[in-house]
């Protein structure tokens, strides 16, 4: 078959673009290097007969009406409101803090004064950053602010990122938010929810077109061939376009040194009782090894009488791990602007993904772009 289109992934980006192209009436060629498809969203039944998310736990939202309407075609949606608790001394106490966790903390008298405070200083029911907070020169608002740094943000930050407590992005500081409102729920978005039958269902769903070719277990390094300007394919011209997901330093072999990302460890536990803790996932932020500890049946709403829970563990990526999170800083964006020039040496070559443009994505945010993609390409 002649293709139109190579896409090299066949996660988010991958498949929303494939399957827009695909109805714009192109053919389309997916190399995926996985034995599977939907990338790092994959959820499988492990052998207890839990449905599980392979890479870690992946829960939908988005406020993006046009990609919950696109995914809505390929997958009917559980109703699902992710929440979060963060394991700090013994106590749980909702995350992002909130007024609730407020009330654990320091008590429901002195957590009244610190709520009169922050109502007359920001307003009933915003988010302010820990940042602005920290700024703050009532000695009460002082209290909570470091009160929430030290616990909730500062070591879970050290142990995601790897980096001391004085090098934290400002930032990533600022992102962490204190909810004056008691909405335990971690997302606020419009659209928030699982695929009913797993993500994998809802990928398989969205490749099923006949002007879509799957192949599973390829590198595509061994059959396209990037030289002087010229894209080969299988070692003949390729007169198509090529839309690359993976990371851009190991498509051109390196040449100008690691791009550098964080990875994750993790280690799955199947406990013979229905359920091991009260929500989806428990961070610990102020002690052990791992960062949290997602339970899946909470995501998936399944029903049996065992659970399986999964402990996350951060890292440095080495040559043999999965790329996870770009750690961007001023080096890392220098060099992959070396890679992108080289990059744009090849007209037909269109980059996307979180590993192809080295910027951060959320699920949506993937699907988001994958759409936008095409519509500049079509």
């Amino acid at each position: 078959m002649q293709y139109d289109w190579i896409i090299v992934g066949a996660g988010m980006t991958g498949a929303v673009a494939a399957r827009t192209l695909a109805e714009a009436g192109k053919n389309v060629l997916i190399l995926e290097k996985r034995e599977h498809i939907a990338g790092n969203a994959y959820d499988e039944l492990d052998d207890a007969g839990v449905l599980i998310h392979r890479y870690g736990p992946h829960i939908f939202h988005t406020n993006d009406e046009e990609v919950w309407q696109f995914l809505s075609r390929f997958t009917e949606w559980r109703t699902y409101r992710h929440k979060v608790l963060a394991e700090i001394d013994g106590e749980y106490m909702p995350v992002p803090f909130n007024l609730n966790s407020m009330v654990i903390a320091f008590g429901f008298r002195k957590a009244e004064q610190m709520k009169k405070a922050l109502f007359e200083k920001y307003g009933e029911g915003n988010d302010v950053s820990i940042t602005e907070l920290r700024s703050a020169e009532e000695p009460l608002l002082c209290e909570l602010a470091e009160f929430v740094y030290e616990n909730v943000f500062k070591y879970y930050t050290v142990k995601q990122w790897g980096v001391k407590p004085e090098d934290i992005d400002p930032a990533v500081t600022a992102r962490v938010p204190v909810r004056l409102s008691k909405v335990n729920g971690y997302f606020t978005d419009k659209y928030q929810g699982m695929p009913a039958d797993g993500y994998t269902a809802m990928f398989a769903s969205m490749l099923d077109h006949p002007a879509i070719t799957v192949r599973l277990n390829t590198d595509a390094r061994d059959l396209l061939t990037f030289s002087e300007g010229k894209l080969l394919f299988e070692g003949a011209p390729f007169g198509g376009k090529v839309l690359y997901t993976g990371p851009l330093d190991e498509l051109f072999g390196y040449a100008f040194g690691r791009l550098p990302y964080r990875s994750l460890d993790f280690k799955f536990e199947t406990l013979k009782k229905e359920y091991a803790q009260l929500c989806g996932t428990v961070n610990y932020t102020v002690s052990e090894d791992y960062t949290r500890i997602t339970e899946f049946k909470h995501l998936t709403g399944q029903k049996c009488p065992v659970t399986t829970i999964m402990k996350e563990y951060s890292k440095s990526c080495g040559e043999e791990d999965i790329p996870y999170y770009p750690v961007a800083n001023e080096g890392s964006l220098a060099l992959y602007a070396r890679y992108l020039a080289e990059a744009e040496k090849y007209p037909a070559l269109v980059l996307g993904g979180r590993l192809g443009e080295f910027r951060y994505y959320n699920m949506d945010a993937a699907a988001a772009s994958a759409l936008r993609l095409c519509r500049k390409h079509l």
